[in-house]
């Protein structure tokens, strides 16, 4: 396997990481921005608050998104597959 191999197997690797993780963390965010604007306009500081809304976002998130990980995830091991079984 030569380093540009190495580098496209990487890059590809990358790119599906962020693909799969990429809209959970955006849903986090989004919670987050919100109930720190939130906090800042109320002025209540409560340490759970910020914790369980996010959690429930990111458990929504996972169950609207699961298809689509799974196809991104799948699709990289087929092209792995695929890689693996071309060298000879």
């Amino acid at each position: 396997m030569t380093g540009s191999e190495v580098m496209d197997v990487a890059q590809d690797a990358i790119f599906t990481l962020l693909a799969v993780a990429g809209p959970i963390m955006i849903a986090a965010l989004i919670v987050g921005l919100i109930i720190a604007v939130f906090q800042a306009l109320t002025q209540i500081q409560e340490m759970t608050l910020t914790f369980v809304p996010k959690i429930i976002a990111i458990f929504l998130a996972l169950l609207f998104f699961i298809p689509m990980m799974s196809a991104n995830l799948t699709g990289l091991m087929d092209r792995m597959v695929d890689r693996i079984s071309n060298i000879s």
